[in-house]
């Protein structure tokens, strides 16, 4: 398990094992290759938004001009309610636009 840094959290967030290898499988586009570009979507995004059919979730996003000739990488972090409060990635994946969910903070 590794753990990142995510300011808009004010906590880590971790990356598990099983997880990693759920993203390597399932969205190879990502990972292994742009690894540090999920890493800087946690602790710099352009955008967060809550998702509408599990509001535990917020997908991280940044777009990054050297993925793909120009894509985002969006980040889903599952943030646990107290008295857990435990912040871990359940996917991250590439997209070619942002859609569902609210918005949450957007970069000014």
């Amino acid at each position: 398990m590794t753990t990142f840094p995510c300011p808009y959290l004010n906590a880590g967030v971790e990356l598990t094992d099983e997880r990693e290898q759920h993203i390597r499988d399932k969205h190879p586009e990502l990972l292994p290759t742009y690894r540090e570009h999920l890493i800087r979507t946690l602790a710099d995004p352009d955008e967060v938004r809550r998702d509408s059919h599990f509001p535990n979730n917020l997908l991280f996003s940044r777009w990054f001009p050297d993925v793909k000739d120009g894509k985002f990488v969006v980040v889903v972090v599952v943030a646990d309610p107290p008295p857990s409060e435990r912040r871990w990635i359940v996917t991250a994946y590439v997209a070619r636009q942002l859609s569902g969910g609210t918005v949450t903070w957007k970069r000014p």
